[in-house]
């Protein structure tokens, strides 16, 4: 069995500039990837039976974006195998990292080459934009500027800084926060170079600091030390700082009711980077 990186991903910023008539949201933000993943294992059968053999509590098997993405594949590509796939879970749930998308980012991925399914990495991304919005950018494996539903990417290299991540005791609903009537949904559009220069925010930051408590918490403990922000519609806060030492620093100074970890910014996906490394041997 081979063991295939899913990493975490941040929203550097995020706002939304319209609201399409099918009600999704029209959005400008930058994706980033960090060197921390979840872990997936797959090893291929001769029957044609999909098997997670770690499933997720409250995640019933079939709605696994996990085994949907294999599936998926399979059905695609007409493939007469399946695969026993293990995971080996570090990316919290909810907490606007990505987890999710990435994990069956991962699996289409690592299929695709286990499988012999010889689809490049357009056609993976149609297929992953049909499981979510946010498959597409850990298919293509680097740092983008978004826009669209997220599905609209140009690469960009923003500086790769470390990061701390926390990770607030609540479970944050994306689609509650995308339906709220406090959003913010008339931003201005802004280009490239001004995010570059130091502009854009998280527009979802306002509803959800509003309504999840231990959200707002963190956020003010972390701005104690560096800019908070969140990503995504949240829970998870993050901040930036220039060496991996002041980063643990502050992650040593967690409350203990808390969790949090470091991570570096990768502009090439960790699972980008294996993938090219197996092509070259």
């Amino acid at each position: 069995m081979n063991q295939w990186p899913s990493p975490a991903k941040l929203n550097l910023f995020l706002q939304i500039t319209g609201q399409r008539e099918d009600g999704y949201h029209e959005l400008q933000t930058v994706f980033q990837f960090l060197d921390y993943c979840d872990y997936l294992q797959f090893e291929i059968s001769d029957s044609t039976d999909i098997q997670l053999l770690t499933p997720i509590a409250g995640v019933s098997n079939d709605d696994n974006l996990i085994v949907r993405a294999a599936k998926l594949l399979q059905q695609h590509a007409n493939i007469q195998q399946g695969a026993n796939i293990t995971l080996d879970k570090h990316l919290p749930m909810g907490g606007g990292l990505g987890g999710g998308s990435s994990n069956a980012a991962t699996t289409l991925v690592a299929l695709n080459q286990l499988w012999n399914c010889q689809l490049n990495n357009d056609e993976l991304a149609q297929l992953g934009l049909s499981l979510g919005a946010d498959v597409p950018i850990f298919i293509y494996g680097h740092a983008a500027w978004a826009e669209g539903i997220g599905e609209k990417l140009t690469p960009i290299s923003p500086p790769e800084p470390w990061y701390i991540v926390i990770v607030p005791d609540c479970h944050v609903s994306t689609a509650e926060i995308f339906s709220s009537p406090e959003l913010t949904r008339d931003c201005k559009s802004i280009t490239m170079s001004r995010f570059l220069s130091g502009e854009g925010r998280n527009v979802c930051e306002d509803v959800v600091l509003k309504h999840y408590s231990p959200v707002a918490k963190v956020f003010d403990w972390l701005a104690k030390f560096a800019k908070p922000r969140m990503t995504g519609t949240g829970a998870c806060v993050f901040a930036s700082f220039n060496s991996k030492s002041q980063a643990q620093h502050v992650v040593d100074s967690l409350p203990e009711k808390w969790r949090g970890f470091v991570a570096k910014a990768c502009n090439e996906s960790p699972l980008t980077t294996m993938t090219s490394k197996r092509s070259q041997n």
